[in-house]
């Protein structure tokens, strides 16, 4: 949730965990039904609010 928090794509999150598109995928996908987001724009925004991620960081 940090990564699509600080914009990478589903492709950038692969590379930088070194698995497959399709794994990168399903975690996006699951973990916005398990925090019940409707879109990846809604999972920044938890990720914000949370506090996973704060203006300014790269990860």
């Amino acid at each position: 949730m940090a990564l699509v928090g600080i914009g990478l794509s589903n492709d950038e999150i692969d590379r930088r965990l070194v698995v497959s598109p399709l794994t990168a995928k399903t975690h996006v996908s699951r973990t916005m039904v398990k925090l019940g987001a409707r879109d990846r724009a809604q999972l920044v925004v938890l990720a914000y609010e949370s506090g996973l991620v704060r203006p300014g960081w790269l990860g």
